[in-house]
Parts: C-alpha cells; sequence; structure tokens
C-alpha cells in the first residue's frame, strides 16, 4: 500500500493557499475512470469549485451516467459547456463528420474554443494529467502557465498507474461503466476504443492517427 498523506497534505495547502490569496479556480474534467481521483480530491478539499465538463454531443452514454453518478454523491459543482455548432454543422466538404475527416479541427470546435472564455475569466485552471500519460504531459510542470494569462495546476502530475490504482482502491471510488470492458481512456465515441496495454497512457484514442492531445493541453496548455 501507499502512504498518502504526504501527497494529500500538499494539494490540501495548494488548493488552501489559492483560496486564501482570492484565486478564481476552476476544474476541468472528462469524467472517465482515472477522472474520479482529481473529482474526489476536489470534493474534500475544495468543494465549491466549478468543474466543467466539455459535451462534444459525441460522447458515450455512460459518461453521462457517471457524471450525474459522481454529483450525486459527492455533491460537485458542474457545469457542462457546448460547441455553438451544432453536430450537422460540423461536416466536411464531402459530407463527412469532422471527426472522421478533420479531428483536430473537431477538437477545437468542441473542446478548445467552449472553454477559451473560461480560463479569461479565472485564475487558477486545475486538471488532472499525468506526467506518465504521454511526452506532451511528461513535460509539464506542477504549476505552469497557460493561454490567456491563467495558471494550470496539475495536482496528480507525478502519480502513476499504481498509485490511481491504490488511490482509487483505498477510498472505494466508483469506475467508469465502460472500465471493466477494457477502456483506459475514454473520449469521445468515434475517437475511443478499447484498449488495455497501456495502463499509464491513452492507448484507444485516436486510433490509427499521428494525434494523442484534443488541444486542451496544448493549444491552451502553453504561455501564449
Amino acid at each position: 500500500m501507499i502512504d498518502f498523506s504526504p501527497y494529500l497534505g500538499e494539494i490540501q495547502q495548494q488548493l488552501e493557499e489559492f483560496q486564501a490569496q482570492g484565486k478564481r479556480m476552476f476544474a476541468s474534467s472528462s469524467f472517465q475512470t482515472n477522472s474520479v481521483v482529481l473529482l474526489h480530491l476536489i470534493s474534500r478539499f475544495a468543494p465549491q469549485t466549478p468543474i466543467y465538463f466539455l459535451n462534444t454531443g459525441f460522447l458515450f452514454p455512460e459518461t453521462f451516467l457517471f457524471r450525474d453518478m459522481l454529483r450525486a454523491q459527492w455533491g460537485l459543482n458542474i457545469m457542462t459547456l457546448r460547441s455553438i455548432q451544432s453536430r450537422h454543422q460540423q461536416v466536411s466538404g464531402d459530407g463527412r463528420f469532422l471527426f472522421a475527416s478533420d479531428p483536430d479541427t473537431c477538437c477545437h470546435i468542441n473542446k478548445v474554443l467552449p472553454l477559451e472564455p473560461v480560463l479569461q475569466s479565472h485564475d487558477i485552471w486545475i486538471n488532472g494529467v499525468r506526467g506518465a500519460q504521454s511526452e506532451t504531459r511528461k513535460a509539464m510542470k506542477k504549476i505552469q502557465p497557460a493561454a490567456h494569462g491563467i495558471l494550470r495546476y496539475h495536482p496528480i502530475l507525478e502519480w502513476d498507474s499504481r498509485m490511481m490504482y491504490y488511490y482509487i482502491e483505498a477510498n472505494n471510488l466508483p469506475k467508469h461503466p465502460l472500465d471493466d470492458a477494457g477502456y483506459v481512456s475514454i473520449g469521445c465515441q468515434p475517437c475511443t476504443r478499447s484498449y488495455e496495454d497501456d495502463l499509464d497512457g491513452r492507448g484507444g484514442r485516436w486510433a490509427g492517427l499521428n494525434k494523442t492531445e484534443c488541444g486542451l493541453h496544448t493549444t491552451l496548455g502553453g504561455g501564449s
């Protein structure tokens, strides 16, 4: 087992420091199994924090069920964002959905653009990226500047799959309904496949494409 008390103490202290400074904080979450760790920490140490959920219009029905269950169980302050473009407007010239013809633009429309106004009205963006998930995330720091002058805070950046597993088990946290079906990383339904061989990474997302990020942690991740 793992003694989480030093990690939890550090996270609690940092969140309390942000609050004492009057910082306007928000969190973002995709509401998959690994999301429950960050969501549980927020419910313990900063329960009033708004948690933004990006409804792309292409999510699994099970993700909505999981979101609603966690909201009811922990009293989370969940805010839902959607693109101003309807699904039927998100098509290429030959009539294909953008997730099939131009997934980068699809992510930009459904994730990056809806979240930008939130960054402009807050000071601290809390999210649950972990360095073990990808090379992009490995290069991140626990606190770093991001777009629109906001600071990103990554409280579990250094946690690996073993720590995530034991924290979930120790606190009896619920799992996403698709977890047992082999979905390690869950995003939009057309762009997610079951993939059991990559416990820390992003296996199963955008299968067959040279793409590992949606833009939230790249386009909005730097200090531009």
